[in-house]
């Protein structure tokens, strides 16, 4: 092809790089591509709106949870801490009623003891009684004869008479 006029390569690759130029101005193509990348824009600021309310949910979240277990553990520790005093004041109530208790059954087995020591010393004199009694009927039967003991005998019964008259 002869351009003539129009010379070498680099002019007809000038004119026509202008003619596409103005064809796609004429199609509004700068237009279309600044109108995509403008809804582009608007959308990528869209999802990084959207993305800093998550994060900022995401955070209150977070705190909300942080301030939930801190309440928790405090009344863990408080519950903790109330079972440790309970447990103490029932090991003091425990350890004070094992101890009336022993003062009770100390007591119940002095008072068996002091029972149990009245009876043999009741029991004791009476063996010794019941013996001396024996030891004087028996020293008296060897030693008093039987006219000694008509004389005691009346003697006796005129001091019942006298004390009863």
């Amino acid at each position: 092809m002869d351009f003539g006029h129009l010379g070498d390569a680099t002019s007809v690759a000038l004119l026509a790089l202008i003619g596409f130029g103005l064809l796609l101005w004429r199609l509004n193509v700068p237009g279309m591509l600044t109108g995509a990348l403008d809804k582009r824009s608007q959308e990528i600021a869209l999802e990084l709106t959207e993305a800093r309310r998550l994060r900022e949910e995401a955070a209150a979240l977070l705190h909300e949870y942080e301030a939930k277990k801190a309440a928790a553990l405090a009344e863990a520790e408080a519950l903790v801490a109330s079972a440790k005093e309970q447990a103490q004041v029932v090991a003091q109530e425990t350890r004070k009623q094992i101890e009336d208790q022993m003062a009770r059954r100390e007591q119940q087995a002095k008072d068996r003891i002091a029972l149990a020591e009245a009876q043999a010393e009741r029991d004791v004199r009476a063996a010794a009684i019941d013996a001396a009694t024996e030891a004087a009927e028996r020293m008296l039967r060897e030693r008093i004869d039987a006219a000694a003991q008509s004389r005691l005998i009346a003697d006796g019964v005129k001091d019942l008479e006298k004390r009863f008259a």
